[in-house]
């Protein structure tokens, strides 16, 4: 175990990922930078941009709390260099902890437990996570600028307002994996484990809490704090009934 954790957490590996991580950084400087040139050749006011600046800068914080999250989550059991790699360039929370798991549990292993974890599985969890989320960039560098020249060519008519067929492709196909998830802690309940289960219930439930919230109440602030909080709030109760168990 101490041996995994040294090859995935080595100074070799930091360097690598600030590497990435400065190259990404300098890239969105040099957009933000042509971004204020544009808008002041526009005419926009100087002060209006600089407010707009500083606006994005601090709502984009709250929603990085889940993201922080997400890398913890990670970087116990695929150290933190790949994690922070992960969750600062491409890739959302809910994407790479379910690939993860599943890529885990496809070498064998029942899930992302430290005790089973080896390189070996890493390399794989690790080059199936990436491979999975280049479709959508492959797609942007061929099909996007032919995609877009159609939506300027063709200007919708006026909406409906009700949500069209990728909403409900979208919908569908996160209903189906969580239900992929859930089938499995079901499973694993029967055979008094019933841990995992306990916990993703919690988690539905203070999600749930905040859905209705945000749109029954018209509390659409909390947006920025439900994942994280559902997250935080499952993981203490794993916690406290991991101890009670114990």
């Amino acid at each position: 175990m101490n041996d995994y954790l040294s090859a995935v957490n080595s100074g070799q590996l930091y360097a690598i990922v600030a590497v990435v991580l400065v190259v990404m950084t300098a890239v969105c400087a040099v957009f933000l930078v042509k971004s204020y040139r544009a808008g002041v050749k526009l005419g926009m006011d100087k002060k209006l941009l600089r407010r707009t600046i500083t606006a994005s800068a601090t709502f984009t914080l709250l929603p990085s709390i889940s993201i922080l999250l997400g890398v913890i989550a990670l970087s116990g059991s695929l150290g933190v260099p790949f994690s922070w790699l992960r969750l600062s360039v491409i890739g959302s929370l809910q994407y790479e902890l379910n690939v993860a798991e599943i890529a885990a549990q496809s070498v064998g292993l029942s899930g992302l437990r430290l005790q089973e974890l080896s390189p070996q599985a890493f390399i794989t969890i690790a080059l199936v996570m990436t491979v999975g989320i280049l479709g959508g960039i492959i797609c942007c560098i061929f099909f996007l600028k032919g995609y877009m020249k159609r939506l300027k060519a063709k200007p919708k008519k006026e909406a409906s307002g009700k949500p069209g067929f990728g909403a409900h492709a979208t919908t569908a196909l996160f209903v189906g994996l969580c239900a992929t998830f859930v089938g499995s802690y079901v499973g694993r309940a029967v055979h008094a484990d019933w841990l995992p289960l306990a916990v993703a219930v919690i988690a539905g439930a203070v999600m749930g809490l905040f859905e209705y919230l945000i749109h029954k109440k018209g509390m659409r602030w909390l947006e920025n704090f439900s994942l994280a909080a559902s997250m935080l709030f499952a993981m203490a109760c794993a916690v406290w009934m991991s101890g009670v168990v114990a």
